[in-house]
């Protein structure tokens, strides 16, 4: 088998040693180029490359969340095509690994590895699906690139916190948990509409849904992790079906309170609800408006301000060794 591993150097949980380690380890089950990323972009081109090319089997994606999202961008740049493109596997090195949690990959790196070269001996794999965001036809983003992402996208409140903490980053601030929480208040304090929404959905042959001021979209659960404890916004969401969407329409200090509650106690069975919250299942189109241009995030990457957002759950996308 050939094989190309992307590692990220700046990934927050992996030293340069483990990286070089978790390398010769790959290396002896087959044949690997290693090339590690010297820009942002540089691992979705790799990924690209790896595509086009007629001899990679299989691309590993050492890093985080944005690391992996970067390969799979790379991967599917003219489509998926799961019989023909390479397999992808990730071996966590980021702060929070949702994409590989959710696979069910244990969140250090070494242990991942060592399940990782299990799963190829015993060819374990599985056919995913994915999401595809992009400018909306016939508005002012509708030359926005498309972009993939793995496990979730928003518009609004919490890109606004992903933006916030890529800010604090840059300033030279650790990613914890803890600086999450600190960026969720602020946002919460600064936020103009989150009494009466600026967002509507709308989806093909459905009433619009009007009002919203938080805009979750999951392609798998949980959404995402606060240090160990799982976050299940939209509970049934998977990688084997489209894309399920928490709304809420209500950002009052008691609704947060609430809702906030209720996210920290969220398990697979149960998440947010209530007469403000909205929750939808399994959607494969549909469009997300503002009256006024907002933060849009897809897999914890801030990606600018956008007024009109279509969203595509795609599946059967990429192969994944699990």
């Amino acid at each position: 088998m050939r094989a190309l591993l992307v590692a990220n150097p700046a990934a927050t949980t992996t030293s340069a040693r483990t990286r070089d380690v978790l390398i010769h380890a790959l290396a002896s089950e087959m044949k690997l180029e290693a090339i590690t990323t010297e820009y942002r972009g540089h691992a979705r081109d790799l990924g690209r490359q790896a595509a086009e090319s007629d001899d990679i089997d299989l691309v590993v994606a050492l890093g985080g969340d944005g690391t992996v999202n970067e390969v799979v961008n790379g991967l599917l740049h003219h489509g998926p095509d799961p019989e023909r493109l390479p397999r992808l596997a990730v071996v966590p090195g980021g702060s929070t690994n949702v994409f590989a949690r959710a696979l069910g990959l244990p969140n250090d790196a070494v242990e991942a590895t060592g399940a990782l070269l299990d799963a190829l001996r015993e060819e374990r794999e599985r056919t995913v699906g994915l999401g595809l965001a992009a400018g909306t036809p016939g508005t002012e983003d509708e030359a926005v690139p498309s972009r993939w992402f793995t496990f979730s996208a928003g518009l609004g409140f919490d890109a606004g916190v992903v933006g916030r903490v890529e800010q604090q980053r840059e300033r030279g601030k650790r990613s914890t948990h803890a600086l999450y929480v600190r960026q969720v208040v602020r946002q919460f304090l600064g936020e103009p509409d989150r009494r009466r929404g600026t967002m509507t959905l709308e989806r093909p042959g459905e009433d619009p849904v009007t009002d919203l001021v938080v805009s979750i979209v999951s392609n798998t659960s949980p959404w995402t992790y606060l240090g160990n404890r799982p976050l299940f916004p939209t509970p049934d969401a998977s990688f084997d079906t489209g894309l399920d969407v928490l709304g809420l329409k209500k950002l009052s200090a008691s609704a947060v309170a609430r809702y906030g509650t209720q996210l920290l106690t969220s398990t697979p069975d149960r998440g947010p609800h209530g007469k403000s919250a909205v929750t939808l299942h399994d959607l494969t189109d549909f469009t997300l408006h503002s009256k006024v241009p907002l933060p849009l995030q897809m897999d914890g990457d801030h990606l600018g301000l956008r007024t009109s957002v279509t969203f595509t759950g795609v599946r059967r996308a990429l192969r994944v060794i699990v």
